[in-house]
């Protein structure tokens, strides 16, 4: 037989986002002075507090195999928190632990779907929603969502998209790449879809600690009993506690589906790192105040950045609501010039920020929004500035 690679993991698409980062990153190596607004991580460093808990877990000896899909005193802490934060009733027993965000995803999908199942997806989505979906044999069903409808899939929308072959819908609030994120009454109206259509709802939760301007992170299976038998609550450590290095993801889902996927993960990868899963215990259970600190700084910097949007010319967004990012609608852009290039797609605009004004920006065409780039304000009030004043810069070069 011929030495052929997989055709299905030949189609995946590489990460562009993590592509535009290591174009920064190596700018950075080169002594360039390189502002980065690609970054999908906080800039802060993890809690001394979750450090220690891990520094105590070594010297312990903690460095042993847990239980395939998580350490006991993990899932615990896991559970009493969804009950605490988001009024969950998942017991210890439906809560697996995974090695990230992405991990407890790919877990979910792989345990719910068959060939040919189909997965709705709103549309701006985080560009890894479906090549997961496919890597499972899914297939994704896109819904776009305007900026009139603040980037929101509405009940209308995800009930017309639904067929004998839908099995799930992802729900991802606060947003990524958006910042929106769903009122209460938004979510019952669309929980209300789910239960009669009687699919999944996957509802990716990972940037519910970071919401402004009085809103609330709900989470859609906190509505009623109906709506958490339907319902698979994906979080992490990532963003909330500044662990992204850390690789700690946790879902909470019917017993079934929890049963499913810690019989996949005991093949596919077995336990997430014991030392991380000691310090996400700490991260759980101890102070919070590093989240709330967080929080404030990042609300600082959204208020800036959104003032330096609304003051430039062809480009427009609106007030993200959660997470670090702002969705800019760069569509005026299109069509002109700089100097003698023309930006005929966001790529263009976003190979010039970099190689000449030192600029890194996501374009987001792998979002679903060709007409769109993320800037994430997941980094330091200076390096904003600089960042703006140079997108400014190029913005008032065009002709």
């Amino acid at each position: 037989m011929a030495l052929t690679l997989s055709k299905k993991g030949q189609a995946v698409k590489p990460s562009s986002t993590l592509a535009i980062t290591a174009k920064a990153k190596a700018l950075k190596a080169e002594g360039k002075d390189v502002v980065g607004f690609g970054a999908g991580e906080p800039d802060f460093n993890t809690p001394d507090n979750v450090c220690q808990a891990a520094i105590r877990a070594i010297e312990n000896g903690f460095t042993k195999y847990t239980a395939a899909s998580g350490m006991p005193e993990l899932k615990k802490a896991v559970s009493e928190k969804f009950a605490r934060v988001n009024g969950l009733s998942y017991t210890p027993e439906q809560c697996v632990i995974s090695n990230g965000g992405k991990h407890a995803l790919t877990n979910v999908f792989e345990a719910i779907l068959n060939p040919g199942d189909e997965v709705i997806i709103p549309s701006p989505f985080w560009l890894s929603y479906p090549e997961i979906v496919k890597l499972a044999d899914g297939v994704p069903v896109i819904v776009r969502c305007t900026a009139e409808q603040d980037y929101k899939i509405t009940p209308e929308q995800l009930a017309a998209a639904c067929t004998e072959k839908t099995k799930a819908f992802i729900l991802n609030s606060p947003s990524n790449p958006t910042g929106m994120v769903y009122t209460r009454e938004e979510l019952a109206a669309l929980a209300k879809v789910i239960v009669e259509k009687d699919i999944f709802v996957v509802s990716d939760e990972i940037y519910e600690s970071l919401v402004y301007d009085g809103m609330e992170a709900v989470s859609i299976g906190s509505l009623g009993e109906d709506i958490l038998a339907h319902t698979i609550t994906c979080n992490g450590m990532a963003k909330g506690y500044a662990m992204t290095g850390w690789r700690i993801g946790y879902t909470g889902a019917p017993l079934a589906v929890a049963k499913v996927m810690s019989s996949i993960q005991s093949h596919q990868t077995s336990n997430p790192n014991s030392i991380a899963q000691a310090a996400s215990v700490e991260a759980l259970t101890g102070s919070q105040d590093s989240v709330a600190l967080m929080k404030a700084e990042f609300d600082k910097r959204r208020n800036y950045i959104m003032e330096r949007i609304d003051a430039m010319p062809y480009i427009r967004a609106i007030r993200p609501e959660g997470a670090f990012y702002v969705f800019v609608d760069v569509s005026e852009t299109l069509g002109k010039s700089w100097r003698e290039t023309e930006i005929a797609d966001v790529g263009v605009m976003a190979k010039i920020l970099i190689e000449e004004y030192l600029t890194a920006v996501i374009p987001c065409a792998d979002f679903g929004f060709a007409d769109h780039i993320r800037l994430s304000y997941a980094i330091s009030m200076e390096q904003i500035q600089k960042g703006m004043d140079r997108i400014e810069e190029f913005l008032n070069c065009l002709r």
